[in-house]
């Protein structure tokens, strides 16, 4: 099968062929892949950023926002057969840890994250598990769907968590409109009533925002932390959801922080430094955000097929795949970028 396959960190991934993924273990799953999406951390992996992290040997298989159509599973499968569609929670759990139980499947002890520590989804096949497997309606294109895998349930689980803080007379400002961003909009829109203000360096990213229910948008021009303060009446927001996290915008979304307030970190990339008075003195809350759980992607889905929830995208073919990461680290993706093998 052809694959996008990573040989060295801080060159270009290359298509090329590789033997098709085999059964394992009775829980396994191996999906014929639809849609395959390409985001920035795909760009982080290639620069190296995770390899303290993952340790991954290399070469292997990048992709970690994946659906598709079942292709084979293993002899204890009952939830999934051969033809369903389906979009993958990125991270196969074993079931059995407190985590687990719990239902924070993210922090499974024991899970594994296709296209960061093993083979990905940039690929005619790729090997999961029956835990990973959320069925979707038939008539659903994989290709549509397939960046809510990640990007989708990360922005929904940092929505989902910041729910209770969003009543009715709250404002939330949402940093970046982009690949994540635009979801988190959507996701906002739909399950709170609070006033949105998107920030985005992007006037084409602004006026996407406004068609996905912002109530205001602000150019990220230098002036953005007093425009947020003239918005909300010089408090600044209850709730500030941060996607980008990197070349100051992570120092913005504290500062544009109301009192008792709370920043919610998506994006990563940058560093935050904040005098402790300045914490304990207004009581605000940074809080970190990780993809989400299995039930939140499910529930992204239900929002999805609704029409709630919609995916901006671009596609590639698969042997296109060095234009799609070049496309998205040069900002020419408006949304996500879309393998589609």
């Amino acid at each position: 099968m052809k694959a996008v396959r990573l040989h060295q960190y801080h060159q270009h991934p290359v298509v090329e062929e590789v033997p098709e993924p085999a059964i394992k273990g009775p829980l396994d799953v191996i999906v014929k892949v639809g849609g395959a999406g390409v985001c920035r951390t795909d760009l982080h992996i290639i620069e190296g950023q995770w390899d303290a992290a993952m340790g991954t040997p290399l070469p292997y298989i990048l992709g970690h926002e994946n659906a598709g159509w079942v292709h084979e599973v293993g002899s204890a499968v009952t939830n999934v057969s051969v033809g369903d569609t389906v979009i993958l929670h990125p991270t196969p759990t074993c079931g059995l840890c407190r985590a687990c139980r719990a239902g924070d499947d993210m922090h499974c002890v024991a899970s594994d994250f296709p296209g960061l520590s093993r083979d990905g989804g940039m690929a005619e096949y790729l090997l999961t598990s029956a835990r990973a497997c959320v069925k979707l309606d038939p008539q659903t294109r994989p290709q549509d769907v397939a960046a809510l895998a990640d990007a989708g349930i990360t922005a929904y689980h940092a929505v989902r968590k910041a729910i209770p803080l969003l009543y009715p007379g709250t404002t939330c400002v949402l940093i970046g409109a982009g690949g994540l961003g635009h979801i988190g909009i959507q996701c906002l829109a739909a399950l709170t009533a609070t006033q949105i203000i998107v920030v985005d360096r992007s006037p084409g990213a602004l006026k996407l925002a406004e068609q996905l229910g912002a109530h205001h948008t602000v150019a990220a021009d230098g002036g953005q932390v007093d425009a947020v303060r003239e918005l909300t009446g010089g408090a600044g927001a209850d709730v500030v959801l941060d996607f980008v996290a990197e070349q100051g915008a992570e120092q913005d979304a504290f500062a544009m922080t109301a009192r008792a307030g709370s920043c919610f970190v998506i994006g990563y990339g940058g560093q935050v430094q904040i005098p402790t008075l300045d914490i304990i003195s207004t009581e605000r809350n940074i809080v970190g955000n990780i993809v989400g759980t299995y039930n939140e992607l499910a529930e992204l889905m239900v929002l999805a097929q609704r029409g709630k929830v919609t995916l901006h995208t671009r596609t590639y073919p698969l042997d296109a795949a060095a234009d799609a990461f070049a496309d998205l680290d040069a900002g020419r993706v408006r949304g996500r970028a879309i393998l589609v093998p």
